[in-house]
């Protein structure tokens, strides 16, 4: 599946309106704001369409998943958004990451736990927002809100210290464009990122992570962050989204591609867009001079004209570098 889905759920009190566009987002929240309904009136649609009380407005088949028959669904169901609960412990499993790695559906997961099997982005974890004052005299209206934005996560004191998430290419660039008054390392991996920052608690830090597989470990890292103020987070994309952001890779066409990956990024072939926008560069600098791999940063990214335009891109943090 591709492209941005926008969805409407409603009965006579309750309505969900929404967007979706990548292959898992997560709504998290308390008890009673409204994510074990959300869930429930997909579920009652879905056993008795028109008789249920619900109705659903989306261009794709919305329904459920559970415990008892999960396997048996994702082996029949495809081009499709699943709502699944949290009380359904088979999406913490191994085998539940497996199975859904290669299928062609969305899935809207509603938990408030980290899913650390699941690569999701930071950008499609939300909370619902709850209006209309009077609940039980006319409909309530529920939307979505994003839980994380840049705005919470970057402090105005100089980094002493640079963590990235990678060792590969990405961290060759920071560790390169770090000034001589700050130290770069590689955490070697997101789940290493908290053990990075507690290691060097009290020093000045800014974190540089692919945000979009960092999902799982967003509500540790975040509410560390929010308790010690000298911790910054920077999570783009991905480096390699970064280096085509820059400019280097000219054509209108690679920008309408970051503007609108969901439209590209085929849910089937691409676990999370980190592995698409590697894949997207690896093609359009094949046999040029900004030829990319992974494993080993190419030194011409390190020119002074490559270095300042990817700088630039990542604006935000150029102060620390």
């Amino acid at each position: 599946m591709k492209g941005k889905h926008h969805i409407i759920i409603q009965n006579k009190r309750v309505k969900f309106e929404f967007d979706i566009k990548r292959n898992i987002t997560i709504v998290r929240g308390d008890s009673g704001t409204g994510k074990t309904t959300l869930v429930s009136m997909v579920d009652t649609y879905a056993r008795l369409g028109s008789d249920s009380g619900v109705d659903i407005s989306c261009d794709k088949r919305c329904l459920t998943l559970n415990n008892s028959n999960w396997e048996a669904v994702l082996d029949s169901v495809n081009d499709s958004i699943i709502f699944i609960d949290e009380e359904n412990t088979m999406i913490k499993t191994d085998a539940f990451a497996k199975k859904i790695r290669s299928t062609d559906n969305y899935y809207v997961i509603v938990t408030r736990e980290s899913l650390p099997n699941l690569p999701y982005s930071v950008e499609e974890i939300y909370g619902i927002h709850r209006s209309g004052k009077y609940a039980d005299m006319k409909q309530t209206y529920n939307s979505f809100y994003r839980l994380y934005t840049s705005d919470d996560m970057i402090s105005e004191e100089p980094a002493e210290l640079i963590v990235v998430e990678d060792s590969n290419s990405g961290y060759e660039f920071f560790k390169a464009v770090t000034n001589e008054k700050s130290e770069c390392i590689s955490a070697g991996g997101k789940t290493n990122i908290r053990r990075s920052i507690t290691d060097n608690e009290g020093k000045n830090i800014l974190v540089i992570a692919d945000g979009a597989a960092f999902g799982s470990e967003m509500n540790e890292i975040f509410l560390y962050v929010q308790r010690h103020p000298e911790v910054s987070l920077y999570l783009p994309e991905s480096f390699e989204w970064l280096i085509l952001k820059s400019g280097l890779i000219d054509g209108n066409r690679v920008a309408d591609i970051l503007q609108h990956t969901e439209d590209f990024a085929e849910s089937s072939e691409y676990f999370s867009w980190e592995r698409f926008y590697t894949k997207l560069i690896v093609s359009e600098t094949k046999d040029s001079y900004l030829q990319y791999t992974k494993s080993k940063l190419n030194e011409c990214y390190l020119n002074s004209n490559e270095k300042e335009a990817i700088l630039s891109a990542a604006e935000v943090i150029r102060k620390y570098l």
